[in-house]
């Protein structure tokens, strides 16, 4: 099994994880100690050792970094093609906590109305109870993207990919066969 670290790893959360893998090793193997687990979950995450993935993990918590995602992004509808558009302006802002990611958007429709939604999305890979019945799986596609999958009684409702390019002015959402690249307002510090 392979296992793909979060932008910014907590360390209380892969102790907790080696804890879980302990468990599973001993069901199988009674003498599995806690080394073991946390010696296989450092190489699930490729690294060679448990020190390793330590060491790791600590150096990007001194790391200052903000996220490539985190931040304010707008998109403006052309004049030109304004009245093709189901909206004429949309702003998120985006916030990036360990591996919850919390996006608010303001949308004005094509009547003018102003349309507030926010989301909060658990990025581990495992499906989170939503309002209505839904439910949303989130994951990181490397460092600056991540896919979001929505689900409603077993079929998968919608797929939403947010892609940071490479020099973070531009992010560019994909849902559902409709692509829009916003630019970025505010750089969060």
């Amino acid at each position: 099994m392979s296992r793909t670290l979060p932008f910014r790893p907590n360390l209380e959360h892969l102790k907790k994880q080696a804890k879980a893998l302990l468990r599973d090793l001993q069901a199988g193997r009674p003498d599995a100690q806690l080394a073991d687990a946390q010696h296989q979950l450092a190489r699930e995450y490729g690294f060679a050792s448990w020190p390793a993935l330590h060491a790791h993990v600590e150096a990007i918590a001194r790391d200052s970094a903000v996220h490539p995602l985190a931040g304010t992004w707008s998109w403006r509808a052309e004049p030109s093609t304004e009245q093709n558009e189901p909206f004429r302006q949309v702003t998120l802002r985006v916030d990036v906590s360990v591996d919850v990611v919390t996006i608010r958007d303001v949308m004005i429709d094509a009547s003018g109305q102003e349309l507030r939604n926010e989301n909060v999305l658990h990025v581990d890979g495992e499906e989170h109870a939503q309002p209505h019945g839904y439910g949303v799986s989130a994951r990181w596609v490397g460092t600056h993207a991540l896919e979001a999958v929505g689900t409603k009684d077993g079929r998968v409702e919608g797929r939403v990919t947010y892609q940071v390019a490479p020099d973070g002015r531009t992010l560019t959402v994909s849902a559902n066969e409709r692509t829009v690249q916003l630019t970025r307002v505010a750089r969060r510090v």
